[in-house]
């Protein structure tokens, strides 16, 4: 008894073009016979699919189905229609579809001799690599330019990163014939199916060295150093990233440079803290240079200056000096350009031990 192709692929007889098309993609992955190797009734339920889809999505085949029932002289599932024999099912009317095939079942996959060319320059971009730099306190406020080391993979000299010794060809990949892929051949209850896998010996260019380069044994890359200069704006703060395009891994058959990215540590000073662009710092002051007030020198980031004491001034009282903390270039952050102040706690120190004149003026100012 003949099965209805509606039945085969589960929709009703007036479903659309497109339900009939979502219906066939399902069941295809789901009885694909890469998918269930072995299986012969997932093979044959795949065949009946191919077929029915075959004939519903094609209207003159479909109208003539639905008035006759079957297709003069054909023989199978709802009537059997050639084709489902001849190259295997329709990929060509899956559109971008297909490539799920070949994310499940790997390679190219299509019916017969039909296929697409796996086949490229090769070319692979270089990695990224980083580098960690210190930075004192003040080169992290002023700015400063480092010099760094770095070794890494770099395109070979001697060939120019061809990988042929120079004066000799490239020739097409004996392993691929120059197809840059290697193709399998299945034969299946549908016929043929080939699938396709990139040619491990040109890595999917098609194209070898007739005599590898002798410097770089064919690779394209040989290790190299190279002396990097870091220009480190100043008001830079910690943890911060410095990306310098070009500078990282050569890529492989000439593929571009990937890029060097440098992380900023900065040393704590035993002197200043910092928060964004201001700096702080701890000052001691006498018991009376507190009370009577004085003129003091306090060092900062840009030499020593001058802080005034008011008569009078409390423990822990914080001073500012406008515009001695940290310049920042505009290139360093986002907020573009920007000056610090600096702020100075004093501590009033009292002494521990006084001298014999030093203890009766005490004694005077107390009964005073």
């Amino acid at each position: 008894m003949q099965k209805d192709l509606y039945e085969i692929l589960g929709v009703p007889k007036s479903a659309t073009d497109k339900e009939i098309k979502a219906a066939y993609r399902k069941l295809a992955l789901k009885y694909h016979p890469d998918k269930n190797k072995g299986d012969k009734d997932a093979e044959k339920k795949f065949g009946e699919i191919n077929v029915a889809y075959e004939v519903l999505s094609d209207q003159k085949k479909r109208k003539q189905y639905d008035q006759f029932g079957a297709m003069p002289g054909a023989s199978g599932p709802g009537g059997g229609f050639a084709g489902g024999a001849q190259g295997g099912f329709p990929f060509e009317d899956l559109g971008g579809f297909a490539d799920i095939f070949e994310s499940f079942f790997g390679g190219n996959v299509r019916g017969g001799g039909g296929g697409r060319s796996r086949k490229s320059d090769g070319a692979t971009p270089g990695a990224d690599i980083e580098a960690v730099v210190g930075l004192s306190f003040e080169e992290a406020a002023f700015g400063v330019t480092k010099e760094l080391e770095i070794t890494k993979p770099d395109k070979c000299d001697q060939c120019g990163a061809t990988g042929a010794e120079p004066g000799t060809p490239i020739v097409n990949c004996k392993a691929c014939g120059g197809a840059g892929e290697i193709r399998t051949v299945k034969n299946t209850i549908l016929g043929q199916m080939v699938t396709s896998r990139m040619c491990s010996e040109c890595n999917g260019t098609g194209k070898v060295p007739e005599k590898k380069c002798g410097k770089c044994h064919g690779a394209t890359r040989i290790r190299s150093t190279e002396r990097v200069k870091v220009k480190i704006p100043s008001g830079v703060d910690n943890g911060t990233v410095i990306r310098l395009s070009g500078k990282g891994e050569a890529g492989v058959k000439g593929g571009g440079y990937g890029d060097l990215f440098v992380h900023i540590q900065i040393k704590a000073s035993e002197t200043f803290r910092r928060d964004g662009v201001n700096v702080y710092s701890d000052f001691n002051i006498s018991v009376s240079q507190a009370t009577l007030g004085a003129r003091v020198m306090v060092p900062t980031l840009h030499g020593n200056v001058e802080l005034k004491i008011p008569d009078g001034t409390q423990p822990e009282t914080i001073f500012k000096l406008s515009g001695k903390g940290i310049h920042r270039d505009a290139g360093a952050s986002r907020d573009g350009a920007s000056k610090g102040d600096h702020f100075v706690r004093v501590h009033v120190v009292v002494p521990k031990k006084l001298s014999r004149r030093e203890k009766e003026l005490y004694e005077e100012l107390g009964k005073s």
